[in-house]
């Protein structure tokens, strides 16, 4: 069932908002022969509005915490509406009856009306520090950072969310030049970590005595000369110096066997890479971009069959190991309902996956969004399919090489009937002899298998016997004969 979350202001907004600007372009006309047009007007960008409210979540956020995300968000969802709204009238009836102009005018009444909604809202349920509940400046640590990376990013993103009043980040250092003058999460780069005296008393100068010394990462980032004249600056003024890992626990984590494999260049036997496979980037972007761009249209279905089916979001996505050994979120339409219900209560497991997901995964559309992983370089078309971090082989070098894809040369070749030690061998065959050729095969072969070629593992195994005669030739192709031959 569909989890309608909507506020009710963001309804009567999305029901005003057409006939609003329709009013501003001064084009309500009360006849007969426009009240059918503007009703069919208003019908179908209030429908897409409310869908695209409830796609991009806008009721999910906390007022009180309405920030720039939520802005694009709003954003987001407008144009989306529009869009939507503007390819349904256009193809049914070319905008006949309605300005052109009214569009845009729609979205710039319904954004103005969300994000107005929305500010008022933070206004009035301000917190306590905004209301005149301000602490006394000395109980307010001020804090330095060392390092710009993602998790000093993170952590002035934590501060600001949970200790806003308690801790403050007043400056970052880092040691590349470039950075010098840039801001990280809103916090200005003011110079190098070796300036850290002069920056201190800097700060002093303007009123902020700074408490602590986080830096971003273990010792090891830090050159060791470097490193103990923090500790000598700090010493001398009275500064706690920390290192963030320690601080929110990330220290002493356990490195998986994957990371050890991928680490010890001297455990891995890599097989020699095709050089096509260096050049395919470039040819998986464009195929992706123009697949994308057709099948859209199937897109758009199967992501309104899984709002409908499971509710928002529409997207599943699970981490998997890619390129290098590097993680990655693999994506899928949502096929399962959520294993608990509105009420808290558990649901059988054999009422999660409905007529809509069992349709959805045989059709293979449940696979779609894998084209955003292969645009932005995640992933390939062709290749190894990505695993689980726990399901890799005990040698990963071959397959953790390339990209993995969304079909490859294992999966057209037995796939499940397969035994892990064979896909190896098979997605290792791939690596050294990939070719845009060996490509459209594999492609050609993975669209028989859609299309219901294979109706049973009986036959799935005779699939395999015809589509791989010269295999009788080990040689050849280096790989050993999967099973039944």
């Amino acid at each position: 069932m569909l989890n309608i979350r909507l506020s009710a202001f963001d309804v009567i907004l999305a029901c005003v908002a057409p006939i609003l600007a329709l009013y501003l372009r001064d084009y309500l006309i009360f006849s007969s022969d426009m009240a059918i047009t503007i009703a069919r007007y208003w019908l179908v960008t209030m429908f897409f509005s409310l869908i695209a409210l409830l796609i991009f979540r806008i009721r999910d956020g906390m007022a009180r915490y309405f920030s720039v995300d939520d802005v694009l968000d709003v954003g987001k969802a407008v144009m989306s509406a529009e869009f939507m709204t503007c390819v349904v009238l256009f193809t049914f009836n070319r905008f006949d009856g309605i300005p052109r102009s009214t569009p845009l005018i729609h979205a710039l009444v319904l954004l103005v009306g969300l994000i107005t909604a929305r500010t008022l809202v933070r206004m009035i349920e301000i917190d306590p520090i905004e209301k005149g509940q301000k602490r006394q400046p000395l109980e307010t640590e001020h804090i330095i950072i060392i390092g710009s990376n993602p998790l000093s990013a993170l952590y002035i993103k934590l501060l600001d969310a949970y200790a806003a009043g308690d801790r403050r980040v007043i400056a970052v250092l880092d040691n590349r030049p470039r950075m010098i003058g840039r801001a990280i999460s809103g916090i200005p780069i003011v110079g190098p970590p070796q300036h850290l005296k002069a920056i201190v008393a800097e700060y002093v100068v303007h009123g902020f005595h700074t408490d602590r010394v986080i830096v971003g990462g273990e010792e090891s980032l830090l050159p060791t000369a470097e490193l103990e004249e923090i500790r000598r600056v700090c010493e001398q003024s009275k500064i706690k110096l920390e290192f963030l890992p320690q601080l929110i626990g990330l220290n002493g984590l356990k490195t998986t066997p994957i990371q050890l494999a991928v680490e010890r260049k001297d455990a891995l036997k890599p097989p020699l890479v095709s050089p096509y496979l260096r050049r395919k980037r470039y040819v998986d972007f464009v195929v992706a971009l123009i697949l994308l761009l057709f099948l859209f249209p199937f897109f758009a279905i199967a992501s309104l069959l899984a709002l409908l089916d499971v509710g928002p979001p529409v997207l599943f996505w699970q981490q998997r190991l890619g390129l290098h050994g590097r993680t990655f979120l693999l994506y899928k339409f949502r096929t399962l309902q959520p294993p608990f219900d509105s009420y808290g209560l558990p649901v059988p497991q054999e009422r999660r996956l409905s007529r809509i997901g069992v349709w959805l995964r045989e059709s293979r559309l449940d696979e779609l969004p894998q084209l955003l992983n292969v645009l932005v370089g995640d992933m390939s078309l062709i290749g190894p399919r990505p695993l689980l971090p726990e399901d890799q082989p005990l040698n990963p070098a071959g397959r953790l090489m390339v990209r993995p894809g969304i079909t490859g040369w294992a999966q057209v070749n037995g796939a499940k009937l397969l035994s892990p030690s064979e896909k190896q061998e098979l997605d290792e065959w791939y690596v050294r002899n990939a070719s845009l050729w060996l490509d459209m095969r594999i492609i050609l072969m993975t669209l028989q298998i859609t299309s219901g070629a294979r109706q049973s593992d009986e036959a799935a195994t005779d699939k395999v016997r015809m589509s791989r005669p010269d295999l009788a030739d080990d040689q050849k192709f280096d790989v050993r004969p999967t099973p039944n031959m």
